[in-house]
């Protein structure tokens, strides 16, 4: 079994249902491995979509994989406030050589204000058929949407500014601790 370190970079890469790649991070710095959750941080980091379209987030983010949940979340952390993007997935899992999920298209996005939409159901039916999503996993996706809702509506963690924000300054700690021992060993 791998294992995950706070301080490790990783890739993450999430497919679709087929088997074929949907986006890749090329680069997360682990800030936290919990029981049921790998924390990560994309700061700048190049993403590369399934037609080789590639862009470069442009601030820090938060990422929540869980390992049991249907789905991620993704905190964003900007001038405005924390904007989430919430994807229905697969549970994550961490197999040597990234963290891996299967995306199933429903979205949620969260605005600093508490607002939420749901994003891609049109996306998903069209899914549904043309991948021919099994019923239990339909059930899953809708169920796990249903969940970010009411996480959201509940302010439930990770939807709570000072806990993305605990991770935000434990990520520049971290990162300045790593600085500094690369200055050392100059």
């Amino acid at each position: 079994m791998h294992d995950l370190k706070i301080g490790d970079s990783v890739f993450v890469q999430s497919y679709k249902h087929n088997g074929s790649i949907h986006r890749t991070w090329s680069k997360a710095f682990v800030v936290d491995v919990l029981e049921d959750c790998y924390v990560v941080v994309t700061d700048h980091t190049w993403v590369v979509e399934n037609d080789n379209r590639r862009w470069l987030t442009r601030e820090p983010a938060i990422c929540f994989y869980y390992k049991n949940r249907w789905f991620n979340i993704i905190s964003m952390v900007r001038k405005a406030g924390i904007y989430y993007y919430c994807n229905v997935a697969s549970p994550s899992i961490y197999d040597g050589e990234a963290i891996k999920n299967i995306d199933y298209d429903l979205d949620v996005k969260v605005f600093p204000d508490g607002s939420y939409m749901v994003l891609d159901e049109n996306e998903f039916q069209y899914h549904c058929q043309k991948m021919n999503y099994p019923q239990d996993i339909q059930k899953i996706c809708t169920d796990a949407k249903d969940e970010i809702v009411q996480m959201v509506k509940n302010g439930n963690i990770p939807f709570d500014f000072s806990y993305i924000n605990d991770y935000i300054m434990k990520y520049f700690g971290l990162i300045s601790e790593i600085d500094d021992v690369k200055k050392t060993e100059e």
